[in-house]
């Protein structure tokens, strides 16, 4: 079978890379990293990526004219390295046409909250903010929106009495370290089925 390539994005310490790597690593996910896309070149994922061997694009926005500019070199890197997924996974920006268009229903973002509730930054603070009993994790496809693309899956996650944000996001990153490399493994075996908004998955 031919391998499988994904390239993850993300901005900070990169707990989901490690738990994608983590699976990869015993066997339990048939994929390559083929590269990690970080905007924040002192991150530890950055760190993470460089001590499995995984290449880097490492940039910084404010170096660029604009959004579209620093997106098309990351795309030339994508279609140089056959990359079949692009997986963000705590990347903490908005991305452009250049990089949707092209990866449309093969980009997909993982977000700490039961969207459509809480899209955006602070998900887990204005759950918690808010009091709902019970917010969770969505992986979902990308389409240039803000969180609005159409949902894989999700896990629930319950909001205990006198939650903190600090807690919450301990069990929310647990929750996303599970069904992250999950909805990998469904893509990367063809069971998903994307129909407009509507997606079932193949058991």
């Amino acid at each position: 079978m031919e391998p499988y390539r994904i390239a993850i994005f993300a901005s900070g310490s990169g707990s989901n890379f490690q738990a994608i790597l983590d699976q990869l690593q015993k066997g339990k996910l048939d994929v390559r990293i083929e590269l990690l896309v970080c905007d924040r070149p002192e991150a530890i994922v950055v760190e993470r990526a460089k001590e499995a061997k995984v290449p880097v694009f490492a940039f910084r926005p404010r170096e660029y004219a604009n959004r579209e500019a620093y997106e098309a070199l990351i795309l030339k890197e994508l279609q140089d390295r056959q990359v079949d997924l692009v997986v963000m996974a705590g990347y903490m920006r908005i991305i452009t046409n250049v990089l949707v268009e092209p990866y449309f229903g093969r980009m997909i973002n993982v977000h700490p909250s039961l969207l459509p509730s809480f899209p955006g930054v602070r998900a887990i603070e204005q759950a918690v903010e808010y009091g709902v009993k019970q917010t969770g994790v969505t992986v979902h496809f990308v389409d240039g929106g803000l969180d609005t693309g159409p949902i894989i899956a999700q896990r629930a996650v319950e909001i205990h009495e006198h939650e903190t944000a600090e807690s919450l996001t301990e069990r929310i990153h647990a929750a996303e370290h599970v069904l992250l490399p999950q909805v990998i493994r469904w893509l990367r075996e063809d069971r998903v089925i994307l129909d407009g908004r509507r997606i079932s998955v193949r058991l």
